[in-house]
């Protein structure tokens, strides 16, 4: 079956390494045959993920699950899965050289078109390893980077991936002698472009320069909008997490946006920008942004500083995390190492715990009586108004006040603007004026600062 990118899905090995000093529990029965190296069947479809034999998955098995996702994000078809556990890795292969023969044969024998190997992989492996094997070999940095630029929609995002290609690349440059020979595209081979990668690395570096001074015009460009967006004070609420956690559907939930939704990885790669209105009426923009990941490669957070700077910015960051994943403080920890990154690990943040329609109802009301989280289900809509009434109460910028005008009822403009922006607590008509006793922003509250009514006040703050 042709995969979406309209090209028929190549068929990959997948390879991990289990160091066992770091093996947290015992292994279930699928991740011991995983070990001894057996070739597994693959899913019946390149979109079907392979559920666990168990409901409770070790650290291990999990980051086993997101590189299938992974793979499967990129356009896989996987028809094997090797795992081997040792003390150490090997300097020359990863692997030792008894698994890189019995891994030729597993390919060989699946007519794979690609290894793809769950660790990242030095130059000199990379070299080696593909003397050794019969088809390409793509370790998890060059395997995200790849998902990034198919994913990639706006001139800006294809840039930033370009630029981490670019850099991943370079030094890598005399071992991709598979990888610089295809021209007909492939997981691995998308972005840049053969013709862009040539071994002479001053071409190389030439290139990276001209990518950052044009990604540095697409920062200038956002500077520009910021500041006309800051000129009117809206503060900017960013959600971010771990990626399929589920920020793009707690985005549509909230804004009614309708930007994409899927269980790929990565789907959302461009910012999006909505503005929400919160009970008070005050309005923010909401920023839904990339996905983090276990080691996110260091170039994409480069590369991605202009797009994720509306999460440097932002007043309040809404962390959204998987509440039926058993990994979730794992995850949490990869996104606060991201935010440090940023220089965000001081921005006021709330922790939005999404899925819980995925847990059994006791676990689902406990994590709905905390105090400490937000517990929603975006997909069924629970939770989402205390949230609203959080983010609310966190909110510094354009602080509520309270006030009370005296407005004549000839000013019918002046009384639809209030009544739209505040809320009313009490009115009363006299003398054709109306009296209103009003709670709202205070940059609302102060452009029709002439129609104060001071006489008014202690009403105002009674009716509050």
């Amino acid at each position: 079956m042709p995969h979406a990118t309209g090209r028929m899905p190549e068929r990959a090995v997948l390879v991990a390494l289990e160091l066992t000093k770091r093996s947290r529990a015992k292994s279930i029965s699928r991740s011991a045959e995983l070990s001894r190296g057996a070739v597994n069947a693959a899913p019946s479809s390149p979109h079907e993920r392979i559920t666990p034999a168990s409901a409770s998955l070790t650290a291990f098995e999990e980051s086993m699950q997101e590189f299938r996702d992974l793979a499967l994000s990129a356009g896989a078809e996987i028809v094997g899965e090797m795992v081997q556990r040792r003390d150490r890795l090997d300097p020359a292969t990863l692997l030792g050289p008894g698994k890189v023969e019995e891994l030729a044969e597993i390919a060989e024998s699946a007519h794979a078109d690609v290894v793809l190997f769950e660790q990242d992989l030095s130059p000199s492996q990379l070299r080696n390893l593909e003397r050794a094997l019969p088809c390409r070999v793509i370790d998890r940095t060059q395997l995200i980077l790849d998902i990034f630029a198919a994913h990639a929609r706006t001139r800006e995002g294809q840039l930033q991936v370009e630029m981490a290609q670019l850099e991943y690349l370079l030094p890598r440059l005399a071992g991709a002698g598979k990888l610089m020979s295809q021209l007909g595209g492939g997981i691995g081979t998308r972005g840049p472009g053969e013709t862009k990668l040539e071994t002479d690395r001053r071409r190389i570096r030439g290139r990276i320069e001209q990518v950052q001074q044009q990604v540095e015009k697409v920062r200038l460009i956002r500077r520009q909008q910021r500041q006309r967006r800051e000129s009117v004070p809206v503060p900017t609420v960013a959600l971010v997490g771990y990626t399929n956690a589920g920020k793009s559907t707690l985005f549509n939930a909230l804004t009614r946006a309708g930007v994409l939704v899927s269980a790929r990885l990565f789907a959302t790669l461009d910012p999006k920008l909505r503005a929400i209105a919160l009970p008070s009426r005050r309005r923010v923009l909401l920023s839904d942004t990339v996905g983090f990941i276990r080691d996110l490669p260091h170039t994409l957070v480069t590369s991605f500083r202009a797009t994720l700077e509306e999460v440097e910015r932002a007043e309040i960051l809404l962390h959204v995390r998987n509440a039926a994943s058993e990994s979730s403080d794992d995850q949490k920890a990869e996104v606060e190492k991201v935010l440090a990154e940023l220089d965000a690990k001081q921005t006021r943040r709330i922790e939005v715990w999404n899925k819980i329609d995925l847990l059994p109802e006791h676990e689902r009301e406990g994590l709905l009586s905390r105090e400490d989280i937000i517990a929603v289900s975006a997909l069924e809509g629970i939770g989402l108004e205390r949230l609203l009434d959080r983010i609310d109460g966190e909110l510094t910028a354009d602080p509520l006040v309270d006030d009370v005008f005296a407005i004549p009822q000839s000013e019918g403009r002046v009384l639809s603007k209030l009544q739209a922006g505040a809320i009313i607590l009490n009115q009363r008509f006299a003398d054709e004026t109306a009296y209103l006793a009003v709670r709202g922003p205070q940059s609302l509250i102060d452009r029709y600062r002439r129609y104060r009514a001071h006489g008014e006040k202690k009403t105002s703050r009674a009716a509050g």
